[in-house]
């Protein structure tokens, strides 16, 4: 049973990797490298002053020893440190069409895993919950590579609520040096706006908003019961009540607003991503806008 469990995930690991590396050569490594850049530029060598050279450039130091113009020469330290922030809460469970938030989120992961590892950039990841649940470290490498994704493929929770403060702490505190932090989540947690401001300032953070249908209007469908995953408790509600679908839809409206301001306002680039629709296209837009 264990070996065809095994077998089972490889092949769904091994799927995913073929779609989303496909995707990542074919349509965003140029993108991403565009994007995402490397921390500056550092200084490579001298050589000689030419007609044009930016006369600022002028080692004037090497210039004085030879008694002729050198100027110094740099290249972009184009490696960046990725680090994933992945919700792994009850909430991640829900798909009302054709894919779960859990599902999509993966897919997106590996994504932009690909995208770093060809770009020659570490990737890590935090999982969090209300808790950092699982840490796995930034390295290189395809290896290193399906081992995230054979994570997010079957790592199970310990709890199933949702708290994105905790992890923007812990990212504050083990990652030293600025890195590219994207954060995949529904949004559905408590306040986080005091560590997000502690997080942004010494980080390149991105959010990416992952959402079903069914989370911005309510069907007619009649009396429904209602379960909250993350709390674990169960509702009625008579969805054939105008007043009833139009509150669920004007909280939702709502709650989205909250958090385009949030973003705006604290200079977080974002993109919301429905996930009865193809990823590819608000991916592509969010880094085009950087």
């Amino acid at each position: 049973m264990a070996e065809v469990e095994t077998s089972e995930l490889l092949k769904r690991v091994r799927t995913i990797e073929i779609k989303t590396r496909g995707l990542t050569r074919q349509v965003f490594a140029g993108e991403y490298h565009s994007a995402f850049k490397g921390r500056g530029v550092t200084f490579s060598e001298v050589r000689e002053y030419l007609y044009g050279d930016d006369i600022r450039n002028i080692d004037w130091n090497v210039t004085a020893r030879y008694n002729h113009p050198y100027v110094k020469i740099y290249e972009e330290e184009r490696e960046l440190t990725v680090v994933l922030l992945i919700d792994v809460s009850g909430s991640r469970n829900f798909g009302s069409l054709s894919q779960l938030k859990k599902n999509v989120i993966t897919e997106i992961s590996a994504v932009l895993s690909f995208s770093a590892i060809l770009n020659n950039d570490k990737i890590g990841v935090i999982f969090f919950s209300d808790k950092v649940e699982k840490y796995i470290p930034p390295k290189k490498g395809r290896k290193h590579i399906l081992h995230i994704i054979r994570e997010l493929i079957e790592f199970k929770p310990e709890s199933n609520k949702s708290d994105l403060t905790e992890a923007l702490k812990f990212l504050s505190n083990v990652i030293k040096k600025r890195c590219t932090a994207f954060i995949l989540s529904d949004f559905m947690v408590p306040d986080f706006e005091n560590s997000l401001k502690v997080a942004r300032k010494k980080h390149d953070v991105v959010a990416l908003n992952i959402y079903d249908k069914r989370e911005t209007e309510m069907p007619d469908i009649g009396l429904v019961k209602f379960l909250d995953p993350e709390t674990s408790k169960v509702r009625w509600v008579d969805t054939s009540l105008a007043s009833v679908r139009k509150d669920y839809a004007d909280n939702w409206r709502g709650r989205m607003d909250v958090l385009q301001n949030l973003f705006v306002k604290n200079s977080i680039d974002y993109t919301s991503i429905n996930t009865s629709e193809d990823y590819v296209r608000p991916l592509l837009g969010l880094f085009k806008r950087r």
